[in-house]
């Protein structure tokens, strides 16, 4: 994959460093708006995460691990933690319970009900472009969780991350289904190819699940971002499938979204109880960790929502 194209004086510094091989970089970000807002602030996380996924083209992979930028990175996080922390409120209560309140009282822009009641077709290929910077790779993110977990809840995990990738079967994971839809709508497949395009809290929504993948002092975290990830997406996914079928699209453009339908209303289940639960079992004292991974990813996918949901309403496209 390509490097982006920078947004800002922090990204332009990293993109210099990952070309020539680790040359100094700059500190850390200055003050800008809400983190989920800063441009440059997103697109350089993205950049030094993705150097743990596949990379890019013409940077070393030693990067990786490369101190300079790993404490560049460490700000960077820091100040996208303080943003999300002040945004949020975690429930009060036990890790099911919680999880269900937050999933229920989640009020933000229906994205589903838009696109399957009013969208056009630019509109809806236009969500699936900001869609596919986390579905060319679904998933992932999660399983950085597994080795970490043990006993009830690392099964859990496993099931529910076998059914997204396809339970072995290539053609059924759900990367490839998701792009097919994109295929089938004319758009481009490669792995990160509308990166340029994005907006900042679509950035964000893969971000976060990265942050916390990452690290495993964010692990409960990560989990009751996956939790709340299954809970409210079986409806959705229905919706948008409905959409897609009103603007045309045939029955290999909307498997995607058929077969989150049913697959998440099972993985639900599986994610708050035996996933989130087994893991507080296992570690008392964890379920505010869990609860503010689930806060936060509802709140994160808002504001992406809202972001193109507002351009729309403008009569401006939603992509750069």
């Amino acid at each position: 994959m390509r490097l982006p194209e920078p947004r800002g004086a922090v990204s332009a510094e990293i993109i210099e460093a990952l070309l020539a091989g680790g040359a100094p970089v700059v500190t850390g970000p200055a003050d800008g708006p809400e983190p989920w807002l800063d441009e440059d602030l997103q697109i350089s996380l993205w950049m030094l995460y993705e150097l743990h996924y596949r990379g890019f083209d013409g940077v070393d992979p030693s990067l990786e691990w490369d101190v300079d930028l790993l404490r560049l990175r460490a700000s960077l996080e820091t100040r996208f933690l303080d943003g999300v922390r002040a945004a949020v409120s975690v429930p009060a209560a036990g890790v099911v319970p919680g999880l269900t309140e937050l999933t229920s009282a989640d009020s933000g822009p229906s994205m589903s009900r838009y696109l399957q009641r009013s969208a056009t077709l630019d509109q809806f290929r236009e969500f699936v472009v900001h869609r596919s910077i986390y579905h060319l790779k679904e998933a992932d993110p999660h399983s950085w969780g597994i080795p970490r977990l043990s006993g009830r809840a690392k099964a859990a995990l496993v099931e529910i991350q076998s059914d997204e990738y396809g339970g072995g079967r290539p053609e059924r994971m759900h990367s490839a289904l998701f792009r097919t839809t994109m295929d089938r709508l004319g758009l481009d497949t490669r792995y990160g190819a509308y990166i340029d395009v994005v907006s900042a809290p679509t950035l964000a929504t893969s971000n976060l699940m990265s942050l916390f993948g990452l690290h495993r002092r964010w692990l409960g975290a990560l989990l009751g971002h996956l939790a709340a990830f299954e809970m409210t997406s079986s409806i959705p996914n229905r919706r948008y499938g409905n959409a897609l079928r009103r603007l045309g699209g045939d029955a290999a453009a909307t498997r995607f979204y058929d077969e989150h339908v049913t697959a998440d209303a099972v993985h639900e289940q599986i994610a708050a109880h035996d996933l989130c639960g087994g893991y507080v079992d296992e570690h008392p004292g964890s379920a505010p960790d869990v609860l503010f991974g689930a806060a936060v990813g509802l709140f994160l996918d808002d504001q992406a929502a809202g972001w193109l949901l507002a351009r729309w309403e403008q009569g401006l496209p939603a992509v750069a």
